[in-house]
Order: structure tokens, then C-alpha cells, then sequence
């Protein structure tokens, strides 16, 4: 049972490369299904990317009711989502965290297994490193969130065991799935998931 949860700085596309890797993850075949916990207050549950390619006012009206009706972090948020976190017992968990490494992002977390960093700011990566070490979660990959690039760098995994690479441009509405970066995450993932989804990969 994998739980990870995708953290970095805010305005990095973490929920573009959610949205990204749970696609991408869905098209292996035989993979678990890579169910998503959105543990950021901020409107923009898994269903805000789908909305946005459809509709991208509908989805702004949504995701500013969304947002007003949470109220933010409050004790009840967290722990309704800390709870989400601990009691999931599905095999392949991603979970979509705020973009500070609080103690409401320190319980919510408690209960996962790994982790991705997501940076557009590399600076920000060793405060992420420090959060997850707090945590005892496993970095799997530390991948710089390129906005203005023009190609993704697939990751390669470094002698900490630790994947490194890079995406370029994520921005909602964008469809990332197919991304080289966003393919070999998924592909690490569901290797890392378990003997029985390596033989589907080779």
C-alpha cells in the first residue's frame, strides 16, 4: 500500500501533475487505480481539472464556493482529511497537499508512506526534504516544475535513490498525461506499488 503525497511550493502544479499522473497511471494496464485525497482547501479537488477543460468559469465559480464553504485549514478540515489519509486502504494513494509545510500538512500526512517534491523554486526543496524526514516518508522523485521550459528532463535516479528530472509548463487546462516526465513518474510508481505490478512494466 502506497500513500504519497505530492508537496512542494505553492504555485509549483502540483494539482496539474495530480491530475497528469492520475491519467497516466490509468492508461498501464492492469495498474491500481490511483485514487486521489485533495488535502488543500483551495477549490481545486480532482474533479477541478476536468471542469476546467470543459468549462473554465464553471470551474472558477465552483472552486470559489468550494473555497468559501471549507473556510480554510480549520481543526475540522484537517482532521476530516488526516483521517481520509489513515484509513485508505487501497493500494496506489496520491494526496494533494498545500504548499507550506505546516503542522496542518504535518497531520494530514502522518499516515503516508511516500512522498514527490514539486518545485518551480529549487531553493524550496530542502525545507521539503526536512518535512518529509520529519515524517519518516520515502522521497521517491524531486522534479523542478519548469514553467517557461520547452521539453520535460525525465527523471534519473541519483545515488540517494532519490528520481530527479524536470516538467516543463504546467498549467491548468493542459492535458500532462502524456508528458515524458508524467509517464516515467507513473510507470516508477506502480514498479514501487508492488512485485505484483512489476512484471507489467518489463
Amino acid at each position: 500500500m502506497m500513500k504519497i503525497v505530492l508537496c512542494g511550493p505553492p504555485k509549483s502544479g502540483k494539482s496539474c501533475l495530480r491530475e497528469g499522473l492520475k491519467q497516466a497511471i490509468k492508461k498501464i494496464p492492469k495498474a491500481p487505480y490511483p485514487y486521489v485525497i485533495t488535502a488543500c482547501p483551495d477549490g481545486e479537488g480532482a474533479w477541478f481539472q476536468e471542469t476546467v477543460n470543459r468549462d473554465p468559469e464553471e470551474a472558477r465559480q465552483f472552486k470559489t464556493k468550494y473555497k468559501n464553504s471549507v473556510g480554510g485549514f480549520s481543526p475540522e478540515f484537517v482532521k476530516r482529511v488526516a483521517d481520509s489519509v489513515r484509513l485508505c486502504t487501497l493500494p496506489l494513494t496520491l494526496v494533494d497537499i498545500g504548499g507550506i509545510p505546516s503542522e496542518e500538512n504535518k497531520e494530514i500526512c502522518r499516515a503516508a508512506t511516500h512522498a514527490i517534491i514539486l518545485a518551480g523554486d529549487m531553493g524550496k526543496i530542502p525545507e521539503w526534504r526536512e518535512f518529509c524526514a520529519q515524517l519518516g516518508l520515502k522521497v521517491i522523485a524531486e522534479i523542478f516544475s519548469d514553467y517557461r521550459g520547452q521539453a520535460d528532463i525525465i527523471p534519473v535516479l541519483s545515488s540517494e535513490g532519490v528520481w530527479r528530472g524536470s516538467i516543463h509548463y504546467l498549467e491548468r487546462g493542459e492535458d500532462v498525461s502524456q508528458r515524458p516526465t508524467v509517464r516515467a513518474l507513473a510507470k516508477i510508481l506502480v514498479r514501487k506499488g508492488g512485485q505484483k505490478w512489476q512484471s507489467i512494466l518489463r
